[in-house]
This record gives structure tokens, sequence and C-alpha cells, in this order.
């Protein structure tokens, strides 16, 4: 885009820890915080003011920030939201009556009943405006006095785009502005250019939930950054791999945005090493995240889910596990049960001394002498296994009625079970590869990998924050979707014209030159097997691809390209022991100790190995390696391990 590229910031906002990656130049360097859920533009600025002082010799956080060309967010706010159900009340108005059941039993039967429950109403088509409109004052005001915070219009049948700007033109002359104000209206047509109604009408009712949350916090850090003097706006990263301001960006998007990033460096990891099927495994504090790097490309769903409900939008293919680095872990039923609740960040694991009183992996595995409490997170925060002991002891070691390390023993079996759980769930092919990454991503695989029959695992040199290193595969983009009513070339070109003059508006938003991007159209034709997707050379040119009664519409992407990291080059790699720093005891769950190698991963050359059981320490990770596996760094810095005794 003619602008030297100094320096970029890419943000994985996670439920336990905020992850910040900077790339400079060729230089790549990265750090982690904890989040402040009760407040997260303390936890986005902590890690801004800790990345500042990388290599600098002390934070200086104004310097940092202003010689940055691009900021780059992504943020769970949006999915916790979602899945703990706060939010606003929500309001619908519609004009077919059986569509609010429709959509009540789509997905979970309690999303419906929270976000909307009896707060909808149906006016009715065809009237005059004279007609309709104490209609709509009527059903307005009822939806408000059942305590609807934001309204959804959405109406369906061939002219609803037409009903619904008819209607949008009612309301704003029956309602002063001040009033009309005070209960945000989203009409669906706006959102998603869908036919389906249950589809877009979910689609209008999710991002009307999830708006506010990422609304007060994103606009706020916004605000924050421009006081900083910072060179661009902040730009989020979306679940569809693409990155935009924060008033171009669809809440709904932002929904499970830190694994596509993820996905996009498994993309990068696939296309380095020449991985035909990789298998992404995010293990963060609270979720395992799993998603698909396929012959180079990542795994969408044409139409995505969001908790079991079909959206209008494409996103990528992830299903969330609740199982993580802070699943909380408890005898229920006189048999260990791992997750789904989680003790997030505050107060987090037993032994992050917060207060917390509930077992997790991570207490685990500081008891059993995996983790060392001096170095976890590279020193930043101290452990206490003396909390991690007492809440074991009264959680599970004594209503199970066994000893510590025996109860020890048993949850880690348990968990890696949990995790091979979601790895048998994806379909494994004989050829597959897993990505792991995340805090508890290098401690856990390889154990869950074996038990789910998965031979090779590659464990990026940047595991902890990989996530955040890979939004920095993104470019800046739009995507738009609209309807043809007919298919005759004069009609094409209107609507194509309409396209590329709404895009035109949004990037220059966006602060970029329109033919500094990448403009591709594509058909989409509704079949009775589901959508049929052609690209296009030629977006008027329709004739050999739409019959006389085909359902079709228009989509257009337009991307801005901005620099890419790097996932390095191979050079020379010379086969070499590696060299351990060290011994670590381990405890077993007869109380013996036994010791394992300490390999240090950045004092490892290229082409380095050894064989397990050992401890890898790597940049705020720890990574165990069974007996049977077998480590190489590869001429990039990541660890590729082999289980060797599946082999035979």
């Amino acid at each position: 885009m003619g602008v030297p590229i100094l320096q970029l910031i890419n943000i994985d906002n996670g439920g336990t820890f905020t992850d910040i990656c900077i790339v400079d130049g060729d230089r790549v360097s990265y750090t982690k915080t904890l989040t402040t859920p009760f407040d997260l533009s303390q936890c986005l600025f902590d890690g801004l003011t800790k990345a500042s002082g990388l290599g600098n010799g002390g934070p200086h956080l104004a310097a940092f920030l202003q010689k940055t060309d691009y900021l780059r967010y992504s943020t769970t706010q949006g999915t916790n939201a979602l899945v703990q159900r706060k939010g606003p009340r929500l309001g619908l108005l519609v004009t077919d009556a059986e569509l609010p059941a429709r959509l009540a039993t789509e997905g979970d039967d309690s999303l419906f009943a929270a976000l909307v429950g009896e707060r909808f109403s149906t006016v009715a088509a065809g009237k005059s405006d004279e007609e309709l409109g104490p209609e709509l004052v009527q059903r307005v005001n009822e939806l408000s006095a059942l305590g609807a915070s934001r309204l959804v219009v959405s109406i369906g049948g061939p002219e609803g785009a037409e009903s619904e700007r008819r209607l949008k033109a009612l309301l704003l002359r029956l309602y002063p502005r001040h009033l009309l104000g005070a209960i945000p209206l989203l009409f669906s047509w706006e959102l998603a250019a869908d036919r389906d109604d249950v589809r877009r009408t979910w689609s209008s009712l999710l991002n009307a939930f999830l708006h506010p949350a990422m609304e007060r916090f994103l606009f706020n850090a916004e605000r924050r950054l421009r006081e900083y003097r910072t060179r661009r706006p902040l730009l989020i990263f979306r679940n569809d791999g693409g990155s935009s301001r924060v008033a171009k960006s669809s809440a709904i998007k932002t929904y499970s945005s830190g694994p596509r990033g993820g996905l996009e460096g498994t993309r990068a990891l696939a296309r380095r090493y020449g991985f035909e099927h990789v298998l992404m495994v995010d293990v963060g504090g609270t979720t395992t995240d799993v998603g698909a790097v396929t012959e180079g490309a990542v795994r969408v769903d044409r139409r995505g889910t969001i908790e079991g409900v079909t959206t209008a939008f494409e996103l990528a293919a992830i299903t969330s596990h609740g199982v993580g680095g802070s699943s909380i872990i408890r005898v229920t039923g006189g048999t260990i049960a791992v997750g789904p609740a989680s003790v997030g960040a505050a107060p987090g694991p037993a032994c992050f001394g917060l207060g917390g009183t509930e077992a997790t992996i991570t207490d685990v595995y500081l008891l059993t002498g995996l983790l060392d409490p001096k170095t976890y997170l590279d020193g930043a925060l101290a452990l206490d296994a003396e909390h991690s002991r007492n809440v074991i002891e009264a959680n599970v070691a004594t209503p199970l009625g066994v000893s510590l390390d025996e109860a020890l023993a048993r949850m880690e079996e348990a968990f890696l079970e949990r995790v091979a759980e979601t790895l048998r769930a994806e379909g494994l092919a004989p050829d597959t590869v897993i990505a792991a990454f995340g805090g508890g991503g290098p401690m856990t695989i390889c154990g869950a990998a074996r038990r789910a029959g998965v031979r090779r695992v590659i464990i990026p040199s940047t595991a902890a924050v990989f996530s955040a290193y890979g939004i920095g595969y993104s470019d800046i983009s739009q995507n738009y979707e609209f309807p043809l009513a007919a298919t005759d070339e004069t009609s094409v070109a209107a609507v194509v014209a309409a396209m590329r003059r709404r895009a035109e508006r949004d990037l220059y938003a966006e602060g970029v030159e329109p033919g500094d991007c990448r403009w591709n159209f594509r058909l989409v034709v509704s079949r009775r097997a589901g959508d049929e997707v052609i690209e296009l050379d030629e977006p008027l040119d329709l004739a050999a691809h739409v019959a006389n009664g085909d359902v079709a519409s228009l989509e257009l992407s337009v991307v801005a390209p901005l620099p890419h990291v790097g996932i390095g080059t191979n050079g020379t790699v010379t086969p070499t022991p590696a060299q351990a720093m060290g011994e670590r005891a381990l405890r077993g769950r007869d109380g013996r100790e036994s010791s394992l190698s300490v390999f240090r991963l950045v004092d490892q050359p290229a082409g380095a190995s050894s064989a397990g059981p050992a401890v890898i320490e790597g940049p705020f990770f720890t990574m165990r390696l069974p007996a049977g596996w077998r480590f190489e760094v590869t001429g990039s810095g990541d660890l590729l391990c082999t289980d060797q005794e599946s082999a035979t």
C-alpha cells in the first residue's frame, strides 16, 4: 500500500491470558499478561506497556504505539457473553407469525429463550403506511414494556429487503430520534442479505446480543489508543480471517476469532512443512479449540454455526470443547470430571494464589514436578504448591479415598482422555499432523495424541502466543452479499454498481485505496442440496450459471493486503543430540520420584533431537515429551515430535 512497515502488533485476548505478538521487520517478539475480565482495557494496556519494554530497557508505551503501523486485536469478550448468556434483552418484530417458533427449534433450546423469550411480536404485511403506523407504535411499545432494550426487525419474502427499508423510514417518522434512540433497532437485511429467514434472523439476533459487550470495550480502547496518537485506528480480527476497523466490524464475526488466528498460523505451518492434513489444537485456559487445514485450505462452513445455530455467514469450522488449563477438575458421582466450568483468570488455578479453591490440570502438573514454579510464564507469575495441594486433597483425593499421588495420576489421565475425545471427534486421517499450541497445548498434546492414534505433533516455537502470531496473516477486508431479483445484464449491473459503491465507502473509512485491493466476485445459487458457489471472472456474465427460477445472489470480497509475518526458512539443519540444561524430579502415582531431562528450546540448534521422557521449556510454555516420543528442532525453531512407540 506504499507505506513502509515499521511495526505490527497482534493481540489475542483470551479468558485467562492476553497475548501480545510484535513483528518489527524480521524480528518477532511476544509477551503475555493476565486477562482482567472486570476491565479488558486494563489487560490490553498492561500488555502493551509490557511489550513496549521488550529489548528497550524499559517500557515506553507512547513511543512504541506511535511507531506502530497496524494494531490488530481479537477478543473472547463477545464469545464469553454468549456462552454465559450475559447481554441485552432482545425484542423481535416479524411479519411471519410462525418464524419465532422456527427460531426456537434451532440449536440449544435455551438460546432463543435466553435472548428473546416472549419478547416477540408480529405486524401485518401489505398495509399502507397510514394503516401500519398505529400498529407499529403499539408493537414497539409492547416490546419495550416487556423489557426489550434492543429490537431486531426481520421481514421475509421476495420483497423482504424493500419492506424493511420502508418500515425503517416509517419508524423514523413515527418516533422522534431522542425516543427511538433509547431502543436501538437492527434491520436484518442490513446485516445479511440471506433469503433464508431463519439464518438471517438468527444472525441478526446474535449480532444484536453481542454488540453491546463489544461496543463498550472496543470503542473505549480505540479512544484511548488515539490519545497516544497512534498512526492508524485499531483493527479487529474476525472469524472469517480478515481485519477491519471497529466501526466496520460486525460483532457476530468476532465470535471465536482468536482460534481463527491460530488456524491462519496453522495454515502457514502446513505450507511451510508440506503437511496435507493438519489439526489445530489450541488448549487455552477455558477451552480446547479444534479446527483443520487440508491441502493448504482452512476448513470453513459455508453457513457457519454459533452455539448450534446456523448463521448467514461463512465462518471457520472451529469446535470449542470445555477443557483447558483452567478447567475445574472435581469428583462427581465417584468419578473424576473435567470441565466445562473454568476458574478463568480470576481467581485462576489454586496455584496462582489469587483465592482459587478448585483444582485444575495446572495444579496437577505443579505438584507432579513438571512445572517449575520459578520459570512459569518466564518467571512472571510465582506459583504456590501448598495451595494446590490443599485444594486437590480436599476436592479430589479425599472424596475418592486415595493418596495425593494417586489422585494426581488419575486427574492427569482424565484430562488427557478429555482432550483425546476432542481429537477423535474430528475424524482423523492416517496422515494427520497435530499443531498444538496455547498455554496447555504443549504440556498435554503428546499424551492425548497417543490415545487418539495420532503419531506426529508439531509445536511452533511461538506456541504460547500462536493465535496472536497467526493474526499476522490477516489483511484488511470486507465481504458483501446482495440478492439477485433478476439475472439479466441490466439488473445484475445495477447490483454490481451498488456493491462497488458500498465497498468504496467502507474502504475510504478503512483508509485504503480501491485500486490497491483485490476484488473477487462469487455467484451463489441455492440448490436443493445446498448452495453452489461459483467464482466469477466477470460479474456480469451469469447466463451460463443461472437458469429460470433459480434463487441466486452475488458475493463480493474486497481485500487490501497487509505485510504478513514469516514462518522462517529451513537453512542448514545438522542432526545433533540436544543438550539438556539439567534434570527435574517427577512424582509417580506411588510417590516415587524419577528424573527427567530438561531441554531449553532457545538453546537448541536446528537439527537437535532427543527422546522422551523429557521436559522442554519454551518461551512461556512447558512441554511434556512422554517415553516413546522423540523431538527434533526444525530449521525454523519449531518442535517436530514423533511417537516412535506407536509406530512400531
